[in-house]
């Protein structure tokens, strides 16, 4: 019998301004909290709630934690990358 496989997880990638953030987290707290939000959209990128805006670039989505106060704002493309703009504790 053929091995059964999980969902495949979609993966994530920083913009310019979101790998900054990244680059600044210094409390193990933090990086903790925006581990467990990036693993809710690797498995769900629909997770998120769409950001109104109009149709001229991608649609943003905003995911967001209150439990780790944590905020993502991100994009999914076409191939299921999620691209995450910003980082934002709330």
């Amino acid at each position: 019998m053929a091995p059964q496989h999980g969902s495949r997880r979609a993966r994530i990638a920083f913009s310019d301004s979101a790998a900054k953030q990244l680059d600044a987290i210094t409390s193990e707290g933090e990086l903790h909290a925006l581990d467990r939000a990036l693993v809710v959209i690797s498995v769900d990128p629909e997770a998120g709630e769409p950001l109104p805006g109009n149709s001229s670039g991608p649609q943003l989505r905003q995911y967001v934690d209150d439990v780790e106060r944590v905020r993502l704002v991100y994009w999914v493309t076409a191939m299921k990358t999620v691209v995450v703009v910003a980082f934002i504790e709330v």
